[in-house]
């Protein structure tokens, strides 16, 4: 069995691996994130991210972030518009160590007002630090036209103004809605059997309390094509394209996986890299990629280039986008893009943090978790049709939104 999973009376649950590895990879993922947030408590997602290691019960900041560095690992944590993630990596024999403080971080975090303080100013400086990056701050903006006046659509870092607003009450609150054991899952890769798992979840997660949450993350608003130009100082333009598309979910996530990568994944064989990179020289950064959200989802074409370029290229992008929309793929390049994206996950689950991550979020979104061989399945069995048919609705040129830097 490539995965196994158990669930706690108080209904938090665990999903496992074991592979051969002298570490050990652990994570608790929560649905809970950005979209979540009441308008007060934009970045609070991110903002409790930071300050779970402030302290608990038993440890000062110092020894959370002491307990598995100095024994060589690592403790962690990321927050999107739908998760929140805690995560460690640290030597098989700490095991324990791992399940422990994750466990405390989670659920026994104090939140002292003037550790709070103080965090304030790394996020603020962390939200400078990202406007100072266009290639960054142009996805953001790019959400919030396609998501206007919605959670969703708002940036994950917050702002300087909704910081100032948050107290250890409000960080609370926002826990006590967000953080339920219904909405939880930990998951682990390593060296190990499902029955050390099941010892340690008893041991550390077990005493905790059932809850259940009856929050529901608000519809999006309905979509309205924009085209947008803002000037910034800097010397190349960034471009944006994109276009909403389906939940996470959807039947045809994996033709779009399959799309994404044969335009602007990351080899440099991909459509747009060699037409605007290696055919006509017009730009360094391509591409393109796919979010997928519990009800909705967005597809996005970015690229860099000189600001005298940027029509040549948008009319490069919209020529190879064409070529999708009224043809079909061949036999042969349909087999080639299926066999490049399947050695790109393959490739990908060599990585245990990443598998270990990905268990956890599949868990959550789906109740369950493919096996390698079930996404390869899945994968060979999209068509030729499915990708143009695909390619028109979300690559519509009729229905595309732009954001341009420059």
């Amino acid at each position: 069995m490539e995965f196994e999973t158990l669930t706690l009376p108080n209904g938090l649950r665990f999903v496992h691996k074991r592979v051969k590895s002298a570490v050990a990879y652990c994570g608790l993922t929560i649905n809970a994130g950005t979209r979540d947030e009441l308008e007060r408590e934009h970045g609070m997602a991110h903002f409790l991210e930071h300050v779970l290691f402030k302290g608990t019960k038993t440890r000062s900041s110092l020894k959370i972030s002491t307990l598995l560095e100095t024994r060589g690992g690592d403790l962690n944590a990321f927050t999107t518009k739908e998760e929140t993630a805690v995560h460690t990596v640290a030597l098989r024999c700490d095991l324990s160590k791992a399940f422990d403080i994750i466990a405390d971080i989670v659920f026994n975090p104090i939140f002292p007002p003037a550790e709070l303080e103080k965090e304030k100013d790394v996020v603020r400086d962390e939200i400078n630090l990202y406007r100072d990056s266009p290639s960054e701050l142009i996805f953001d903006e790019f959400e919030e036209q396609l998501f206007p006046a919605s959670s969703l659509g708002r940036s994950i870092l917050g702002s300087a103004k909704s910081l100032r607003r948050f107290s250890p009450e409000g960080v609370r609150d926002f826990v006590s809605r967000c953080y339920t054991t219904d909405q939880m899952v930990f998951s682990s890769v390593g060296c190990f059997g499902v029955e050390r798992v099941a010892r340690l979840a008893e041991k550390y997660f077990a005493h905790l309390p059932r809850s259940s949450t009856r929050r529901q993350r608000a519809p999006i608003p309905a979509y309205r094509v924009f085209k947008k130009a803002g000037k910034k100082s800097t010397h190349q333009a960034h471009c944006l394209l994109g276009n909403r598309t389906f939940g996470y979910a959807h039947d045809s996530r994996f033709a779009l996986y399959l799309l994404v990568n044969l335009l602007g994944g990351p080899s440099q064989n991909s459509r747009l890299s060699l037409a605007l990179r290696e055919t006509h020289g017009l730009a360094y950064s391509v591409e393109v990629a796919s979010m997928l959200y519990s009800d909705c989802g967005v597809a996005t074409i970015y690229f860099g280039t000189e600001k005298s370029a940027v029509e040549k290229c948008l009319s490069v992008v919209d020529e190879e986008l064409e070529k999708l929309r009224s043809g079909k793929l061949t036999p042969a390049q349909l087999n080639r893009a299926k066999r490049q994206l399947l050695g790109q996950i393959a490739i990908g689950s060599e990585s245990n943090e990443h598998t270990m991550l990905g268990m956890g979020k599949s868990l959550l979104a789906y109740g369950k978790i493919d096996s390698s061989k079930e996404v390869e399945e899945h994968i060979r069995a999209v068509t030729a049709e499915q990708i143009q048919a695909l390619a028109c609705e979300v690559f519509n040129p009729e229905a595309l939104s732009s954001l341009i830097y420059g």
